[in-house]
């Protein structure tokens, strides 16, 4: 069976590598220019070291963490992704359904390929809308009116997108959203028949967030007239919790904080924006100093096991959100691939506190090992 196949990230990515499109799979693993962003990250994460501690009684531990005062099984979420339904037919719901068995937020991204009203039905709650403002913002606001009316709780805001980043691997396939075929997309979808296939059946993806009348989406609009006062009427507009996400410099993030924001989201958007942007777990320690250790501070990109998470939290972070790794689960295996990894990554995580001395998770500000 594939999904027994699956011993780490890796092991997901490269199953997925085979059974995706190459338009697809260099869609989902892609970044930004000639990907040195996403390299520089891997290199900051990978230069970070845990620090193994002895002789201490590990022998019970716990994986649990809360949010705004809630329980929940991981410190580790599922981040927001744009049409996850081209890893495979469903996958917006086998997300969701992950996030109702663990209690761990789901990110329902703008363009999903689920309407936001399902997956939240689905993740049984356990879901948070991101959002991205885009041309003059009524089309977004009208978007936040459905989030509330849907019951979501939690709005996340993301802001480093002002124009879409350029990501080469996208471009040489001819990349869009509806598909649009020709010979070199009807050749590629050819030579990955069970996808195709699949595919075919279930029905393409499509932004489903828009297919209802009154709501347009043009993924290549400018986002760049958001500003301060964008996020003033947001946050007046949003009865809910609101989740900047990123945010990359301490004085932005001060300045997060006394807008009135609930919590900030370092993050690179996974290296798919600015190639030389820093790397976000080198700006996280920062971060965390500049805004206090009591204010919720999250992170995504780059993580790719479950030492990775905790190296996430010992730099400062009380949360951490997974992307890529989840898609490539699901279009490794589906279902029992998204199952299986998302145990792999509770194991790593669980082994490698024992290994360093810990029963619970480091909490922000118990100080960071080297």
């Amino acid at each position: 069976m594939t999904a027994s196949r699956i011993h780490s990230t890796g092991d997901a990515r490269r199953l997925a590598r085979r059974r995706l499109p190459w338009m697809v799979f260099d869609y989902i693993d892609g970044a930004a220019g000639e990907e040195t962003g996403a390299a520089r990250n891997r290199a900051a994460l990978d230069a970070l070291t845990l620090r193994p501690r002895i002789l201490t009684d590990v022998s019970q531990r716990s994986l649990e963490t809360t949010l705004w005062g809630r329980s929940v099984s991981r410190p580790f979420g599922i981040a927001p992704m744009g049409m996850c339904n081209l890893s495979a037919p469903g996958a917006d719901l086998m997300l969701a359904r992950l996030a109702a068995r663990h209690a761990i937020p789901h990110g329902v991204s703008t363009v999903a390929s689920t309407p936001m009203e399902k997956i939240l039905e689905v993740a049984e709650g356990h879901a948070w809308f991101q959002l991205y403002f885009s041309g003059d913002g009524t089309g977004s606001f009208k978007l936040v009116e459905r989030a509330i009316a849907a019951g979501y709780e939690t709005l996340v805001l993301t802001v480093d997108v002002p124009e879409v980043g350029r990501r080469p691997r996208e471009l040489r396939h001819g990349f869009k959203m509806p598909f649009r075929l020709g010979p070199r997309q009807v050749f590629d979808f050819a030579c990955h028949p069970r996808w195709s296939l699949s595919t075919l059946f279930h029905g393409r993806p499509e932004m489903a967030n828009f297919q209802t009348p009154g709501f347009t989406f043009d993924r290549t609009e400018s986002r760049a007239r958001a500003d301060w006062d964008t996020l003033a009427r947001l946050r007046d507009a949003w009865p809910g919790k609101l989740v900047v996400k990123g945010v990359l410099d301490p004085d932005d993030a001060r300045r997060l904080k006394s807008a009135g924001v609930d919590a900030i989201q370092v993050s690179s958007h996974g290296a798919r924006q600015l190639e030389s942007a820093p790397a976000p777990i080198t700006a996280l320690a920062a971060i965390r100093d500049a805004v206090g250790a009591a204010f919720p501070l999250f992170y995504d990109s780059g993580l790719r096991s479950g030492e990775d998470v905790l190296k996430a939290l010992h730099q400062g972070a009380d949360f951490t959100f997974l992307g890529r790794p989840f898609q490539f689960a699901i279009a490794a295996a589906g279902e029992g691939g998204l199952a299986r990894l998302f145990d792999v990554l509770s194991d790593e995580l669980s082994i490698a506190m024992a290994q360093t001395g810990l029963t619970r998770l480091p909490r922000a500000g118990s100080g960071r090992p080297g």
